[in-house]
């Protein structure tokens, strides 16, 4: 038998036997991906909400490819690979709804994209108001589930519930806020919805 012909039969006898290759799961519609911001904000956030993770995005298919619609300055449609790329060491984690089959058809998806179009285009929320009229990463994916599929990922907190008393946290809130801090606005952030219950995780990079 040649080493050809060997090749191939193991080849053959690995796909026959279950789990013995591994394959990543295919993106979908409504996967929420997040990722390690390099921005000085995200040090910020890491130290006030414990968790890696400072940003992240929804995933959309468009004519011209996968995209990540989120919360920049300003909210855009983001390449997903280009999305990727921006992460520290282009470190990514992909999760999807555990009963996505049962909520996420094709008619839910168009209505959680006319939703984002409302968003698309407007400043980011540098001081993480729950108002629409500016809009943060998480809060807008949030609300694109939640208004879109009826669906809340993550547990809704106060700005009080956070370690506020870290020296970069401190630095930022002393430079948004002043001396006015909005102990009491709602927040949703990236780790409350990165750790749902809700989600399981379908791809890492």
């Amino acid at each position: 038998m040649t080493c050809y012909i060997r090749s191939v039969v193991v080849l053959l006898i690995l796909l026959a036997v279950p789990g013995c290759v591994k394959t990543s799961p295919a993106i979908m519609e409504g996967d929420l991906i997040f990722h390690e911001s390099l921005s000085s904000q995200g040090a910020a956030l890491k130290a006030a909400t414990g968790s890696r993770y400072t940003h992240m995005g929804i995933i959309f298919k468009e004519r011209t490819g996968w995209f990540v619609f989120e919360a920049v300055q300003p909210v855009k449609a983001t390449p997903l690979s280009l999305w990727i790329r921006r992460g520290k060491n282009r470190h990514y984690v992909i999760k999807r709804l555990k009963n996505r089959d049962d909520i996420l058809n094709r008619k839910t998806i168009e209505k959680m994209k006319r939703i984002g179009k409302h968003f698309l285009g407007k400043n980011y929320d540098n001081r993480f108001l729950w108002s629409d009229r500016t809009i943060y990463c998480s809060e807008l994916v949030y609300k694109l589930y939640k208004r879109g599929a009826g669906v809340g990922i993550g547990k809704l907190q106060k700005l009080k519930d956070f370690n506020l008393e870290h020296r970069a946290v401190k630095k930022l809130m002393k430079i948004r806020y002043g001396t006015k801090v909005p102990y009491g606005e709602p927040v949703i952030s990236p780790v409350s919805m990165f750790e749902s219950s809700k989600l399981v995780t379908v791809r890492k990079g």
